[in-house]
């Protein structure tokens, strides 16, 4: 068997609105996978023309890179046309060569996330059965776009206790979690213990890190009106992800990490791709450096 790294690939989010030329320019830095965020209501995309212009991109490149995931982050719980989103990317995603769409759940605004579970579990179970009949899964990402248990806009699963309660009314194997230890890390949860409570669930993840300024939150709190954590490119915050991909091996995960930019405060503007390349060998080098083949 010869030894690689394809059980947990290292790569970017790409914005499907920038089409193949961005790919072309970045797949010689390394990546080995992308996911694909689409607009929320997928607003002037022509699905089948991108998708025949990335798998010729891709063949170009020999294959070296795959389409990991497509992303779309609306409100399919108060938004019609996000529905509709969802819907056309479980249906295009075999196109893209890849088996998962991921985003956001939704919420019925400024509601405690408790409200918004009944129309969850409506959208989403039928969003799960239409994927399921496809072999699609679906995950939801973990970030709180500002929100919290008692008032929101957009996204529902940014805690365990939300999850639970979401999974416990759609328990399909299809729907997992795209997540990432920055939005944890962000309400000051450790995120190591709680990714191993969780792996079994988790079917993509952000590269997304963050450095929390614990001097701030000490004097001033997270209300202060000071800042206290920075989201970071990962390479550069407070995570271990050597020890992250290591208990993503141990809990079975298969999948990719795909790195979110365009957030560190250092590494932005003309050093973004800096940041990104350097996040992209560094995330390398915790999952092991090169794959070496056993003596035979």
């Amino acid at each position: 068997m010869t030894a690689d790294h394809t059980d947990i690939r290292i790569g970017t989010i790409a914005q499907a609105t920038e089409g193949v030329n961005y790919l072309r320019q970045i797949i010689p830095h390394g990546f080995e996978s992308f996911e694909l965020s689409f607009p929320p209501d997928l607003e002037g995309m022509d699905l089948n023309a991108l998708a025949s212009d990335v798998k010729a991109c891709l063949d170009e490149f020999g294959n070296t890179a795959v389409i990991s995931s497509l992303g779309v982050y609306g409100n399919p719980l108060q938004d019609e046309k996000a529905v509709h989103a969802w819907e056309t990317l479980i249906d295009r995603a075999p196109a893209f060569g890849c088996d998962l769409v991921c985003g956001f759940t939704g919420r019925i605004a400024d509601k405690p996330i408790p409200e918004s579970l009944p129309a969850f579990k409506r959208v989403f179970g039928e969003l799960a059965k239409r994927a399921a009949g496809k072999g699609i899964r679906l995950a939801f990402e973990n970030c709180d776009m500002g929100g919290t248990w008692e008032y929101g806009n957009w996204n529902i699963a940014h805690s365990p206790h939300a999850w639970e309660m979401m999974f416990h009314e759609l328990p399909d194997a299809n729907l997992g979690l795209e997540w990432e230890p920055c939005h944890q890390m962000n309400s000051l949860v450790d995120p190591l213990p709680q990714l191993r409570k969780w792996v079994h669930k988790i079917v993509h993840l952000h590269g997304k890190d963050a450095t929390v300024l614990h001097d701030v939150v000490r004097e001033y709190g997270i209300r202060g009106g000071k800042t206290y954590v920075y989201h970071r490119t990962p390479g550069f915050g407070d995570s271990n992800w050597t020890d992250i991909i290591s208990m993503l091996r141990l809990g079975g995960f298969k999948g990719a990490i795909d790195i979110e930019g365009w957030h560190d405060p250092v590494y932005r503007d003309a050093l973004e791709m800096t940041g990104q390349v350097h996040a992209l060998n560094y995330l390398k080098q915790c999952r092991g450096g090169d794959c070496v083949p056993n003596p035979t």
